[in-house]
């Protein structure tokens, strides 16, 4: 698409990582230690814009990984009865966050969500017609998708931003109570509606090298295809996996950059 590009690369990026507490923001550090990148987590809240410039301008990175933001628990329910703090972080904070980035000439990838679309008269159900990064987002069912579409509008005018849409997302720490893994199996009912999917394993690095390359831009982040969730709890071998990789594997063979999201930019 027109509007994504690249900023000028360095030659050692240096990370700072927003989120350490969240389950992305927490297997960045595995990550890049693994691909010999430098790094540190932030200590800032997003919204605190002092305390996010002043870690800017003491640690020098090169480039910000934002994995923070409000989700709710035990889901998004809990974004519709505590509404400011959910706009607080997931909008305020973003965009505060990639402000002073842009200010300090520091690259900034958010981990997004590919939550604000659902299937319509355009993007029907098995039609494998998917939903296009500069589609304008249709889903409005809860106010946490509301704010995350908000705040990607707003980002696609930072040209030092990487927006990563990430759906449903998967990986081998099968337990992990935010794996969709663990969720699916739990449900006594599933929706059965096809959605892109992300495997984490395979994505996160990705992101990492495409931030590293100074890529800009909104993009669908997920494997190719859909599943629905009575396809996969179908294939789902009971918990716990004792190879949950070679299970992710076997499901899904290929990355690729989502609901039937067209991931081919």
């Amino acid at each position: 698409m027109g509007a994504n590009g690249t900023t000028e690369q360095v030659s050692s990026p240096k990370f700072l990582v927003f989120g350490r507490t969240g389950w992305i923001g927490g297997m960045l550090s595995t990550m890049l230690e693994d691909m010999g990148y430098e790094y540190k987590y932030a200590a800032a809240r997003l919204e605190d814009r002092g305390a996010v410039m002043a870690e800017l301008e003491e640690y020098k990175p090169t480039h910000v990984l934002n994995a923070a933001g409000v989700t709710g628990r035990p889901n998004v329910d809990w974004c519709e009865s505590h509404k400011v703090e959910t706009l607080r972080t997931n909008v305020i904070g973003t965009l505060n966050c990639a402000d002073c980035c842009l200010l300090k000439g520091v690259h900034y990838t958010l981990f997004a969500t590919g939550c604000i679309y659902e299937y319509d008269v355009e993007h029907p159900l098995g039609s494998g017609r998917g939903f296009v990064e500069d589609d304008k987002p249709n889903f409005t069912g809860s106010y946490y998708s509301r704010t995350k579409a908000q705040v990607e509008e707003m980002l696609r005018e930072y040209s030092n931003a990487l927006v990563l849409r990430l759906r449903m997302p998967i990986s081998d720490e099968v337990m992990h109570p935010r794996n969709f893994i663990k969720k699916i199996v739990g449900y006594e009912r599933v929706v059965n509606i096809p959605n892109s999917m992300t495997i984490l394993p395979e994505m996160v690095p990705m992101a990492i090298k495409l931030a590293a390359r100074g890529k800009t831009g909104v993009y669908n982040f997920t494997n190719p295809g859909t599943i629905s969730h009575n396809e996969y709890a179908s294939h789902s071998p009971p918990l716990p996996l004792s190879n949950g990789g070679m299970f992710l594997r076997m499901m899904y063979p290929r990355p690729s950059a989502s609901h039937d999201a067209d991931g081919s930019t």
